[in-house]
């Protein structure tokens, strides 16, 4: 079997790619810690239906609820981001549209958490 290690990566334990070990177990931890959280997400989903924004307010703002959401979207944000990460760095070659594509997910993903906490801060604290 042929390594395919620099000699400094073998030292460091480090692959080809340098951090393709660690994205992985990210990306699976996340996945894991998503399961319950989703589940969560689903059961509040179903039990905000039919209720009027009143109501739906009162349930989204308790500290219990906005807990489990920010880590909810904390999560899946993250999880995003790495899938993301890893379909541009497999499948854009050219390095110059890669960096755009890279950068433009990491603001994509910046954004739509920043709204997402934004939403669940309105809901909790009333501001």
């Amino acid at each position: 079997m042929t390594e395919h290690r620099t000699p400094l990566g073998r030292v460091r334990g480090l692959g080809p790619s340098r951090s393709g070990t660690e994205d992985f177990w990210h990306s699976r931890v996340t996945a894991v810690g998503l399961i319950p959280l989703t589940v969560a997400f689903v059961l509040l989903v179903i039990s905000l239906l039919g209720r009027n924004h009143a109501a739906a307010q009162q349930i989204l703002g308790t500290p219990l609820v906005a807990i489990v959401m920010l880590l909810f979207i904390g999560m899946s944000i993250y999880h995003m981001w790495i899938g993301m990460q890893e379909i541009v760095v497999d499948y854009i070659h050219d390095e110059f549209w890669k960096l755009v594509v890279l950068m433009t997910n990491t603001f994509f993903c910046i954004a739509t958490g920043l709204a997402c906490v934004f939403a669940i801060f309105k809901l909790a604290f009333g501001v």
